[in-house]
């Protein structure tokens, strides 16, 4: 098994690390945030990050964004499996190759297997390592997204495509360790693969943050009855994510609880959700508000009595769990790996798929708001003990500094060695003195 031991004192130099984001960067869901906090956390740390990604997408102040070419016909921001990303890697390939030839890099951090594939053409090029940010299966994602028919000639296909991508990088970081396992199992080399969770600013996604204020002006634009108790979703409304059953659900929740009212943040789809809803009769008792900025997220969640995250995927992480536990919000969760891994026993769990028991799951944290409430506070203890980002970005640079052939030197003294599966242990410490970071 993979163990990298940082030792204290700072780097000689900064690092240039050059990241491929074959996605419409920055779009305020789970893989882009993922992005957009390890930027800016090594950031923070001194290093230098230049991002290359699609011609669309919103910038970010204090962020080295470098777009494609523009593609005139294509402005709508590209979300997952779609046949417009053929040619869009395509053009961000050339981007990617000029901008290393400028800014030599020290090493390639690709996301998404697209990216990895770019970065396996350049690491060869320019010599250089890559690391993979791998958040999941290619050909699961392509399958949860309804791209790909199951079992059919082109899944065995893309199966292998992917297979020999997985074999390109010099060392995969797995966002959870169910997707490292799901590596180890099909013969990855162990000491190639390390799990870096994801992580929450908990200054930020905090109760704190937000003054009764701020949550009585907000549901009154939402048009939240005072007496609702709300559930609240936030990310991507699509079938993989679980959006129909929670439609489901809702209907099941209201029978039974007439006064619950649910949040549902997130696109694409919010105004074809928004009128299922109302075709179900359900229209009074929901919102579809849309895309939600993610530095405004922490105020909308601080709405909710109850989070739910009915994500039908087996094989991807699952982000907006960080934010939820952050706020102190106790979640309801399909039974699935990744989910159990983030929430641990104190997630509320239902059968996957089964959108009846996902709303029991509901009723039962209404009916019990004292319990409701000691598993947010818990879960919050959780994020804030174990799932910051100033303790992650050191895990991922012990892996930068493994793969570069010496040891990082930027890790602050007494910061814990990582464990046999490439993880910093349960009882890594954080550091609560450091001021608040804002966007």
């Amino acid at each position: 098994m993979s163990r990298v031991s940082p030792i204290p004192g700072k780097l000689t130099r900064p690092l240039r690390v050059l990241m491929i984001a074959p996605t419409s960067f920055f779009a305020d869901y789970g893989c882009h945030v993922r992005i957009y906090e390890e930027t800016r956390a090594l950031l923070e740390l001194g290093h230098q990050v230049t991002i290359c990604t699609y011609h669309n997408g919103n910038d970010v102040p204090g962020l080295d964004i470098r777009r494609s070419l523009d593609v005139p016909w294509r402005k709508r921001i590209v979300v997952g499996s779609s046949r417009h990303k053929l040619y869009l890697d395509a053009v961000l390939s050339l981007e990617v190759l000029r901008t290393a030839l400028r800014i030599r890099p020290d090493l390639i951090h690709a996301h998404l297997h697209e990216g990895a594939l770019i970065g396996g053409v350049l690491a060869r090029l320019i010599r250089r390592p890559l690391v993979f940010d791998y958040q999941g299966s290619l050909t699961e994602e392509m399958l949860d997204h309804g791209f790909l028919r199951r079992n059919g000639r082109v899944q065995a296909a893309v199966r292998r495509l992917e297979h020999l991508i997985d074999r390109l990088p010099d060392h995969i970081i797995a966002s959870t360790d169910n997707a490292r396992s799901r590596l180890l199992k099909r013969g990855y080399p162990p000491e190639r693969v390390t799990t870096v969770l994801d992580a929450v600013d908990t200054d930020r996604f905090s109760p704190a943050a937000v003054t009764d204020a701020e949550r009585a002006e907000l549901r009154q634009l939402f048009g939240i009855p005072e007496s609702a108790r709300v559930i609240v979703y936030l990310g991507l409304l699509a079938p993989y994510q679980g959006a129909d059953l929670l439609l489901e659900a809702a209907q099941r929740v209201l029978t039974h609880e007439p006064n619950a009212f649910f949040l549902v943040m997130g696109f694409p789809g919010n105004e074809r959700y928004r009128l299922k809803a109302e075709s179900l009769g359900l229209g009074r008792h929901m919102s579809f508000p849309g895309r939600i900025p993610y530095a405004e997220a922490h105020r909308y969640l601080a709405l909710g009595e109850v989070a739910v995250a009915p994500k039908m995927s087996l094989t991807e992480g699952n982000g907006k769990l960080y934010n939820y536990m952050a706020m102190g919000l106790p979640v309801v969760a399909f039974d699935a790996p990744a989910n159990r891994e983030i929430l641990g026993d104190l997630g509320v769990y239902a059968p996957l798929g089964d959108a009846a028991a996902f709303a029991d799951r509901i009723l039962w944290l209404l009916e019990r708001p004292e319990q409701a409430v000691a598993r947010g506070v818990r879960l919050r203890e959780r994020a804030i003990a174990h799932l910051s980002w100033r303790t992650r970005v050191h895990e991922l640079l012990a892996v930068y500094g493994k793969i570069l052939g010496k040891r990082p030197t930027s890790v602050p003294e007494g910061h814990p060695t990582l464990s046999a599966n490439g993880r910093v242990p349960e009882a890594a410490p954080v550091d609560e003195e450091t001021p608040a970071r804002t966007r």
